[in-house]
């Protein structure tokens, strides 16, 4: 078993490293949220005043973190995990970053004699507590394999992505098909309920056909069809809108980088954008669904509650 450092236990992290506890592993956590750290140890991490602290004994390090600008400061501070961890220790990011600050944190660590993976999921926080989620690693394959063992409890799938980077750019085209799935069955779910169809029977119906999805399986955002569905709960977010709008984000700017026309991700990063701008960036992201609908009145949507 070994001694892990866990930096960033939100919604994904907290989950993901209780279950390394649970497979006998140490894990040594840090947030800058006290609920998060408070959360963190109910789930048996030992958690910690600072990164450096965290780090201390490190044999392998774990970040989650919302965004690329967050990534930077932890791994390249003063106070970060390339000032301070041991040098042999194995340095795996799961956040979803942009590729460009992916491929420098490789180029740092690599500077600094450390072994570095970009190693995002997709899974959301349910596949996150059931130890479902998919790992997409990039990086030198020595590294790779080292990660493996340690991605394993948390994992149904641990796929090799190929060289720097190229974790990141799996799960950005991911999340990507992921929104675009999102908008579909907002639009669908709305069309279905002014079309007079049952919501239970329509989501039967496309659940065994040509209409299925992961969103629809997970997210479908009418309430009462799907147990993990933020609809169930007044859109209280499972994914927020503010963390869906930056990957949509992420795939536009790689969009443009290369090239490639993504009208549909364009559309979709609008109506996220559109939620934020409304004041509803920590609402779930498949309150989208409320823009299909002429007056904005969908099942399980109580803006008065929000």
């Amino acid at each position: 078993m070994s001694t892990i450092a866990w930096i960033g236990l939100g919604h994904m992290g907290n989950p993901m490293s209780a279950n390394l506890v649970k497979a006998g592993h140490t894990v040594r956590g840090y947030d800058l949220s006290e609920p998060a750290l408070a959360a963190a140890r109910d789930n048996g991490v030992t958690t910690c005043a600072s990164i450096a602290e965290t780090l201390e004994g490190a044999e392998v390090v774990f970040t989650m973190l919302p965004k690329g600008e967050h990534s930077r400061a932890v791994y390249l501070g003063e106070d970060g995990v390339l000032a301070h961890a041991p040098k042999d220790a194995l340095l795996i990011d799961s956040s979803t970053i942009d590729v460009e600050t992916a491929l420098e944190l490789h180029a740092a660590a690599e500077e600094a004699g450390f072994r570095f993976v970009d190693a995002p999921v997709s899974g959301g926080i349910s596949g996150a507590a059931a130890a479902t989620l998919t790992f997409m690693i990039g990086g030198r394959p020595d590294d790779v394999e080292a990660a493996r063992g340690h991605i394993e409890p948390m994992a149904r799938k641990i796929v090799a992505t190929g060289e720097a980077g190229t974790g990141q750019a799996a799960k950005i085209v991911n999340n990507m098909m992921l929104f675009i799935c999102l908008e579909a069955c907002a639009e669908g779910s709305v069309l279905a309920d002014r079309l007079g169809l049952d919501p239970q029977v329509f989501w039967d119906i496309a659940s065994v056909s040509s209409g299925n999805s992961w969103a629809l399986q997970t997210w479908y955002p009418v309430p009462g069809i799907v147990d993990s569905a933020a609809a169930n709960h007044n859109f209280e977010a499972t994914f927020s809108a503010a963390l869906a709008a930056k990957d949509a984000g992420l795939a536009l700017m790689a969009g443009e980088q290369t090239g490639v026309d993504l009208p549909a991700a364009k559309l979709v990063a609008e109506r996220l954008q559109r939620l934020i701008d409304e004041g509803y960036a920590d609402k779930d992201c498949s309150l989208i669904t409320k823009y299909a609908a002429p007056d904005g009145r969908i099942r399980g949507w109580d803006p008065e509650q929000a």
